[in-house]
């Protein structure tokens, strides 16, 4: 059956696209849409037109399976020129999204109606591209400059009302009545005998203030910064303002095409797919039986068990929470209203929401109260023989069948299921902090983790908004465990002459939002120390015991003002050559080449070390793990795929170059070295 098809409704020509589950723009529906204009102009009975997507969306963008395949015509931006150059009107009706390719094809329509709960957007800035259809040229003479700068630049798709006001939309139609209402608009302009014509429209664009980008460019700085497409869109919908409609064509296929053969978009499109590949766990059935997850317990009320607790709250699921005393546990239930008061302020809840929410969770100070839920997580110190008791005694209490989870950032979950009587119902669910923001979810399987245990976490983890991938039970996991290395080699660089500030600088450079001794110090230099205890036997040591303890007193690597301002401190660097001196070190200039690649180079290797032993699944499960827990820059493509880029022979090399000054701990991956003889990559 063809995935477009037509049908009459009086004068109307209704052109539906039915390529489940998207309407994904792919080569069946473009040439279906193609043939339907031809049909409609070579009938004179016929009026107007109406284009319509069943299922649960208009059109969603491109179909991706054809992302690197040779094209087939006609080609998008063809399509949509014929839609526009109809003599006969042309109705979008819009449901679910337009987005990318389907607003494409929405401005190339005369028309555009749309249900209330409709979103619009061209995101192919998020794949290191810009819109190749025409978009970046129509947009802004529909709905002027300013207003479609934001859309272009930042890919988030805007509401159906915000595309009103804008005029994107000509009218909001009834939710359950899209296809009559858009056949009853369109009989309503078709007797009009002059239709919009979104490339020949200068309304919106005439007058327009030149200096409009370049304010664009400062108030987005940031967000921006490191990113090569935000840039070419704004010069493509520059060109829509100083060009006419054919020129600024074009420029747009000038710029796309420079984009989609540069390293950042493949670096972008390689985490889209790296993210739906870390959906398909090896050895579960597609059709496993999921746990039903009704009721979550959370066992601690502090910063990590409130925010996790956010999460099933957020995605209306019951809470039970427990804390052992009356006081932290109102100060983590107060904390949690705290958050969603503030969220409501920036309006992105309703009060009813924010109350909705909170009258989900039941604080407690009983352990009793856990025994009915589906899904226990703990939420306690990182400390072993806690975690063993806690979980000896959950198994007493929850009910047969429940799902035990740790939320443990190093600790060995088999070593913890072991002291229950259901070690095939014990998981770790790996949350990072700040729990209710972060997307990250790393889901850890024990060796006797149970196949529908592990894939219920999974579909749990979609549901709450997380990207979840599967780890293996090692030390520190995925994300952790790499991240071992390069401290290790922050540490000895500045033992060996490399100032701390200097180590840090180069990873800013390299697009981490912060360097090691930039998060050592917001973490807390003290975190895990002891006063009683400490030896001065390393650089925290000394750093505690002169009351440096990082942010939270203003005084550790950097020196803090009242606005967390940094500046290297002095002292700081007199520590550190004194101890050098006394460890044995020679200090030396280092040059910022050797600083990257002693930082990186170790977490590539130990990335391969991790796929060595079956932690991860694949390469690019390490990639996601890094981008979206750890700050890793996303147009990078992850240290996996960053390596890939660079070379793995150059990557050895590099190691083998720089191991006489590197940590005595440094292990060589075979895996990479065999990779680099054969010139081959992690990912394929």
């Amino acid at each position: 059956m063809p995935v477009v098809t037509t049908h009459k409704d009086g004068d109307v020509l209704v052109v539906v696209s039915d390529n489940p589950p998207v309407n994904a723009l792919g080569a069946a529906v473009r040439q279906g849409l193609a043939e339907a204009m031809k049909t409609a102009a070579s009938d004179d009975s016929v009026k107007a037109v109406v284009i319509v997507g069943h299922g649960r969306t208009f059109f969603a963008g491109a179909d991706i399976t054809e992302f690197g395949k040779p094209p087939v015509e006609p080609g998008l931006p063809e399509v949509v020129d014929l839609i526009e150059a109809s003599a006969k009107p042309v109705v979008a009706a819009i449901h679910g999204t337009a987005l990318g390719g389907g607003l494409e094809v929405a401005l190339g329509c005369h028309y555009r109606v749309a249900v209330p709960s409709a979103k619009l957007g061209l995101p192919e800035v998020k794949l290191g591209l810009l819109p190749g259809a025409g978009g970046t040229q129509r947009l802004p003479r529909v709905i002027g400059v300013e207003a479609a700068l934001p859309m272009i630049v930042s890919g988030d798709p805007i509401s159906a009302k915000t595309a009103e006001a804008a005029g994107l939309i000509d009218r909001i139609v009834g939710e359950g009545s899209l296809e009559p209402d858009a056949i009853a608009f369109a009989r309503e302009v078709a007797s009009r005998s002059d239709h919009p014509v979104s490339s020949k429209r200068t309304d919106k664009i005439s007058g327009t203030d030149p200096g409009v980008f370049d304010r664009f460019r400062q108030e987005n700085a940031r967000r921006l910064k490191g990113f090569e497409a935000p840039e070419a869109c704004i010069q493509a919908v520059k060109a829509a303002v100083d060009l006419p409609f054919a020129e600024g064509l074009n420029k747009e296929r000038e710029l796309f095409m420079k984009l989609v053969s540069g390293t950042q978009s493949a670096a972008l499109r390689h985490n889209f797919f790296a993210e739906r590949a870390a959906t398909k766990i090896d050895g579960i059935a597609a059709d496993i039986q999921l746990i039903p997850i009704k009721k979550v317990g959370i066992l601690g009320a502090g910063t990590m068990g409130g925010g996790i607790g956010m999460n099933f709250l957020s995605a209306g699921i019951e809470v039970v929470m427990v804390e052992r005393e009356q006081a932290p546990l109102d100060r983590g239930v107060g904390v949690i209203r705290k958050n969603y008061e503030n969220t409501a302020k920036r309006g992105r809840l309703t009060p009813d929401q924010v109350e909705g929410a909170m009258a989900k969770l039941k604080p407690t100070l009983s352990y009793d109260d856990l025994a009915d839920c589906d899904l226990v997580i703990e939420a306690v110190f990182e400390n072993m023989d806690v975690k063993k008791e806690v979980f000896g005694r959950l198994d007493t209490i929850v009910k047969p069948g429940a799902i035990l989870a740790s939320n443990t950032s190093y600790l060995n979950i088999d070593q913890i299921a072991a002291m229950t009587r259901r070690p095939e119902s014990v998981i770790g669910l790996h949350f990072f902090s700040p729990a209710n923001v972060m997307r990250l979810l790393e889901i850890v399987r024990g060796a006797r983790t149970g196949g529908a245990v592990l894939a219920t976490c999974m579909a749990l983890a979609k549901k709450i908004g997380k990207i979840a991938v599967v780890a293996g039970v090692c030390d520190g996991f995925i994300g952790n465990r790499m991240l071992t290395p390069r401290q290790r080699e922050a540490n000895k660089l500045i033992l060996q002459g490399a100032p701390f500030d200097r180590v840090d600088q180069v990873l800013l450079d390299f697009g981490f939002p912060m360097g090691p001794f930039q998060m050592a110090d917001l973490a807390g230099l003290d975190l895990g120390w002891n006063k009683e205890t400490s030896k001065g036997a390393s650089i925290r040591d000394l750093l505690c015991e002169r009351d440096r303890r990082g942010q939270k007193n203003g005084r550790g690597f950097y020196d803090y003002d009242e606005k967390r301002n940094r500046t290297p401190s002095p002292e700081v660097q007199q520590i550190i050559r004194e101890f050098a001196a006394e460890s044995g070190e020679d200090q030396r200039e280092i040059g910022d080449q050797e600083i990257l690649e002693r930082l990186l180079y170790p977490m590539v290797n130990e990335g391969a070390l991790i796929l060595e032993e079956h932690m991860a699944q694949r390469a690019s499960d390490i990639d996601v793990v890094w981008l979206n827990g750890y700050g890793w820059p996303a147009w990078t493509g992850g240290p996996m795929f960053w390596a890939d880029t660079v070379g793995l022979g150059k990557v050895v090399e590099g190691l083998e170059k720089n191991a006489p000054h590197m940590d005595k701990a440094f292990r060589m991956s075979a895996l990479l070295k065999s990779k680099a003889a054969e010139g081959g990559r992690f990912n394929t």
